[in-house]
């Protein structure tokens, strides 16, 4: 709701007040810090040191050096150290059993620090009489020991890798690193004796197997021998009986001699047909093989060159010439007789082969069928060959297997999968309490935690919150140039007010009389003439508090006045005094809105940058937002809310609002001052009747007489909360001279 309705009205935080809050109670904040920090030193140097020491593992295979050349590494051990098998070793070096054991061989129950038990309290030992609680001391000592021991333990695997830490806390420094290391001792022990039990189990396993498969393969291999006997099926050779082996011989041999015959037909047909068809057989290979033809062949050549030699010389008739022509026939037919008898040696060699063929063959179909019957014979011989290979192979396996076991049983022959790459070592220095950090921790965090309970008070009290759309509080100028003054009338001539006015008679009073006086005399005078026309002594429900600007500002913050009317006689004059007044009480740290009421609009003046800007008339006949209505004080870090550009006429219709407006200021103010310029008592109770309403007088000198009678007016209508504020007694100007330029503490 950017609006106002009724005393209701969204707000905001303003982190200027926030940290301003802060800033304010620094001190406070400072000292907190300072004392929680040596609270911190102070303790942490009260705590008992703890050491912290570590020990780690890298888990690996490992086999004896004999089996690098004799044993292959099993696939098992491979895939044994994965991401699931490191979890595995560090939850084995965790185990009750291995810390027992650690326990047990550094006798730790001696100490108090594992076993607190030890020394029961009285009231401990009370529950036990009445059965309550179970006496401690009955447990054996490595069992009193295990909650510390496993609260100060830290076994972890270092991330992607196959290292195991092994981090031990005690107050003890020797302790510290004695333990990690004894830890990883004992572990590697019960990773080699686990090897060696196996290697023993394995063995002791074997040894009636083995016994076992011997028989075993005994028995299979006499049913073998039996049954080739039986069924006649005798081996020959690797493999194969001896039926099959004749027949194969047979089959090879029938094949030879087909062979052998048809090349003795094709040499006697070639022969044949050479000595049919009259052509030489010196060309025959069978011809010119032949020794004897080849005799006849040499006596045929040496005759013929005998005739040819006699030619030259003897004629064809001549005794001579005729014997070698008729030797040269004889020749010639004894080479034909030994043709026919190559011939006839080639057709009994093919007839020999044709027998050898007809006998091969009827032996090859009696062997067929004896073949046979020993394939059907060699479906049994090979169910029992493959029933004695199997007993056979599985023994030669055990048999492996037994002598690598047997070889690993000794102490030496079967490493851990584990070896230590880190020993622990005795620290130097403690791990806890870590002074310098704690204590800059507790500082740090005394400081944030008084920040917060700051600014939660000041959130909770309303102080941080400002109305949505209200501009924040804007850093004051080094020297700000503020628009000139209206300069005061002088006492002798009554001024009359321009602009608006919300009195029931809008008639403008008369400037009361300046009197010049020593402001001492001035002060006592009035206090004197109040209580002389009132009646009240010095217990009177009307106090005259104050006088200067500083005691009114320190009496509205000290009472946390929430609002507060002003009401200045003098005109102008006190209206530069109500604005000191604003800024002096926020720059204590207060949240403080002025609203201008007046007609000359001098407080607008002198806080807003313009003149011009929208307020409090603008608000009234609800022209513009609630928020737009409210500005920053370009002198402090207070706000005001201008006397606006409304037509003032049509405003006072609206005047009855005004108690609404101020009513929803305070929601997010901690102090709405009103600035009601010469207004007199009747005007004033419209805007907040008679009762506990803070009333203050700005009355920069100002006769006694005068102030009696504005006083007792305010009294007679009930206003029974009565300050003066006088700027002679503040360092401010009286009316009529030059107004300084404002700051914090003057107007």
């Amino acid at each position: 709701m950017s609006g106002f309705s009724g005393s209701q009205q969204d707000v905001d935080i303003d982190l200027g007040g926030l940290f301003g809050a802060i800033w304010r109670r620094r001190t406070r904040v400072l000292l907190t810090t300072v004392a929680v920090a040596a609270l911190a030193f102070t303790g942490a140097h009260m705590i008992s040191p703890r050491y912290d020491s570590e020990a780690r593992l890298l888990i690996e295979p490992r086999e004896p050096e004999f089996s690098s050349t004799t044993l292959q590494p099993s696939a098992s051990s491979a895939t044994s150290f994965d991401e699931p098998g490191i979890s595995s070793e560090v939850q084995l070096l965790r185990s009750v059993d291995l810390i027992k054991q650690v326990a047990r061989n550094m006798r730790l129950h001696e100490f108090k620090e594992f076993d607190p038990t030890a020394d029961p309290s009285a009231v401990s030992d009370i529950l036990v009489m009445l059965g309550l609680k179970r006496n401690p001391l009955d447990m054996p000592p490595e069992e009193r020991v295990l909650k510390e021991f496993q609260e100060k333990l830290q076994v972890y695997q270092v991330e992607k890798s196959r290292v195991i830490g092994i981090q031990f806390t005690s107050k003890d420094r020797a302790l510290a690193a004695a333990i990690p290391n004894e830890i990883a001792k004992i572990y590697l022990s019960l990773k080699a004796g686990a090897k060696l039990d196996s290697n023993t189990e394995a063995s002791r396993w074997l040894e009636p197997e083995i016994a076992n498969l011997r028989e075993k393969v005994r028995a299979a291999e006499a049913k073998i021998a039996e049954y080739r006997a039986t069924s006649d099926l005798l081996p020959s050779g690797d493999t194969g009986t001896f039926a099959t082996r004749q027949l194969t011989d047979i089959s090879t041999e029938l094949a030879r001699v087909r062979g052998e015959r048809a090349n003795a037909e094709a040499r006697a047909e070639n022969v044949r047909s050479a000595l049919s068809s009259g052509r030489g057989a010196e060309t025959l290979n069978e011809v010119v093989g032949s020794a004897m033809i080849q005799r006849l062949k040499e006596s045929e050549s040496q005759i013929q060159n005998q005739i040819a030699d006699l030619s030259t010389t003897l004629l064809d008739g001549h005794p001579r010439i005729k014997a070698l022509r008729s030797q040269l026939t004889g020749i010639r037919a004894q080479i034909r007789e030994e043709t026919q008898k190559i011939l006839a040696s080639l057709e009994n060699e093919a007839k020999v082969g044709e027998l050898r063929e007809r006998q091969l063959t009827q032996q090859m179909n009696t062997l067929k069928a004896s073949s046979a019957k020993a394939g059907e014979d060699e479906v049994g011989l090979r169910a029992l060959e493959r029933e004695a290979a199997a007993q056979r192979q599985l023994l030669e396996t055990y048999l492996s297997r037994y002598r690598e076991a047997s070889s690993r049983t000794g102490a030496s022959a079967a490493p851990a999968d584990a070896r230590v790459i880190s020993s622990a070592v005795e620290p130097t220095e403690a791990s806890f309490p870590k002074i310098l950090p704690i204590t800059i921790v507790a500082a740090m965090a005394a400081f944030l935690l008084s920040c917060i309970v700051i600014l939660l008070q000041e959130l909770f009290s309303g102080r941080a919150l400002r109305p949505v759309g209200a501009p924040g509080a804007l850093p004051r100028a080094a020297s700000p140039q503020l628009p000139p003054t209206p300069p005061t009338p002088a006492p002798s001539t009554p001024t009359p007010r321009r602009g608006w006015s919300f009195r029931p008679d809008a008639k403008p009073r008369e400037s009361v009389r300046e009197t010049a006086r020593p402001a001492a005399a001035a002060n006592i005078a009035v206090a004197s003439a109040v209580t002389e026309t009132t009646g009240h002594d010095d217990e009177t429900d009307v106090p005259l508090d104050g006088f200067f600007v500083e005691n009114v500002a320190a009496a509205l913050i000290v009472d946390r006045v929430p609002i507060a009317f002003v009401v200045s006689p003098t005109g102008d004059a006190g209206s530069v005094q109500t604005v000191a007044l604003a800024r002096m009480v926020s720059e204590e740290g207060r949240r403080v809105v002025l609203i201008d009421l007046t007609a000359s609009g001098c407080p607008t003046g002198l806080m807003a940058p313009s003149a011009d800007l929208p307020g409090i008339t603008d608000l009234l006949v609800e022209d513009i937002a609630f928020g737009d209505a409210l500005h920053a004080d370009h002198g402090s870090d207070a706000h005001v809310v201008p006397r606006g550009t409304a037509d003032p006429a049509i405003a006072m219709q609206a005047i009855d609002r005004l108690q609404a407006i101020v009513a929803a200021l305070t929601d997010a103010y901690d102090l709405v001052l009103v600035e009601c310029a010469d207004a007199d008592a009747a005007a004033v109770s419209r805007l907040a009747p008679a009762g506990d309403v803070e009333i203050i007088f700005s009355v920069p000198a100002v006769s006694a007489e005068d102030l009696v009678e504005i006083i007792t007016e305010f009294a007679e209508a009930g206003y029974d909360r009565i300050q003066i504020m006088d700027a002679s007694l503040s360092g401010l100007p009286p009316a009529g001279e030059a107004v300084p330029q404002p700051d914090r503490r003057a107007a």
